[in-house]
Formats: structure tokens, sequence, C-alpha cells
């Protein structure tokens, strides 16, 4: 458990600095550069990232069941994960109406993603993982709305293409994750 902690101490905490730290955060760009900043910023989110995945892995080789979750939780969080994947594409897919909306879908993504996965699974490791998530979500989704604000951020209105587009390759990646990628990535098949 204690490499799972120090990967998203890591991971989450170097994607916390604008929550906590946008001051700071701007002195450091002024001064190391944006390059050099992100370059740092990478490193140790992919070092928080590869001991999340060790940590989470040997957390589930000695599991600490805290709850049985009741089987149709499984199947409300698989439409959390559907829409995860729409908010996802939203993200990316350029002029749709999702991200005009929500403006901030990839996070707002997040937030189901974990949310879905506390509802579906019921050990210790998972309400670790998936909380520390949710949790970071939440607070990075207000700090992302009052930064719009303050600096008077307006997003383009999408257009209906860009939109079914979204659409499209959400489902198609949700379809490729829950029937092939879950199972071979996690070792967890959600629909076998």
């Amino acid at each position: 458990m204690t490499i799972l902690l120090l990967g998203l101490i890591l991971f989450l905490g170097t994607h916390s600095v604008r929550i906590v730290a946008e001051p700071w955060r701007q002195r450091q760009l002024a001064r190391q550069g944006e390059a050099a900043w992100k370059g740092a910023i990478s490193l140790l989110s992919l070092l928080g990232f590869g001991l999340i995945i060790w940590g989470f892995g040997l957390a589930r080789q000695e599991p600490v069941q805290l709850w049985q979750p009741p089987v149709f939780l499984r199947h409300l969080s698989a439409l959390f994960m559907l829409a995860f994947f729409v908010l996802l594409a939203a993200a990316y897919v350029p002029r749709n109406r999702i991200k005009a909306a929500v403006h901030h879908p990839m996070v707002l993504g997040t937030k189901l993603w974990a949310f879905g996965h506390l509802l579906a699974n019921g050990m210790l490791a998972d309400v670790v993982l998936f909380g520390a998530f949710l949790l970071w979500a939440v607070l990075d989704f207000r700090a992302a709305r009052q930064r719009d604000r303050a600096a008077g951020t307006t997003y383009p209105a999408g257009t209906l293409g860009g939109t079914l587009a979204t659409l499209a390759v959400g489902l198609l990646a949700f379809v490729v994750f829950a029937f092939w990628l879950h199972g071979v990535l996690i070792g967890v098949r959600p629909f076998a």
C-alpha cells in the first residue's frame, strides 16, 4: 500500500499544482521556461504513474475486502465508463458541443471513472486509488472553473458534426477498452 500511496502523491501532486499553488507555478514557468517545467512535471507524473501501477498490483495480491458490491453496481459503473469515454473524446475532438457545455470534459470524466469504480469495487486498494482520483477530480474541476471565471474564458460553440464525431469516438473507445483492453491491461474482464 505504501508504494501505491507514494505513486498517488507524486502523480496527483504534480497534477494539483494549479489547484493549490497557481502563483508559485507561474513563477516557476517564468523562471525555468515552459519546456523545462513541463519536462520536470512529466517525469514526476510518469514516475508516480508507474508507482501507482506497481503499488496497486502489489495491493491486489493481498486484498482487504471492505464490502461486497451488489452486481447491479457493475452495470451502473459500465454506464459511467461509457460517459467517461465520451467525455475523454470531447477533450480532444474539435468543435464539439460537449466541451462547449462542460468546459473541462476530461476532468469531469475522471470523476465519473473514479466514482463508477468505487461503486463496483469493495477492496481497500480500490477505495484508496479511486477515492484519491475522485477527490482530486472534484477539486481540480472546481479550480479550473474558477480560473475560467476569473479569466473570462469562453469556449466556442460546438457543431453537430464535431459532437457526433465525439460520440462515435467515445463509443468506439468504450467498446474496445471494455471488451478487450481492460482484460489485457488490467487483468479484469468487465463483461466476461
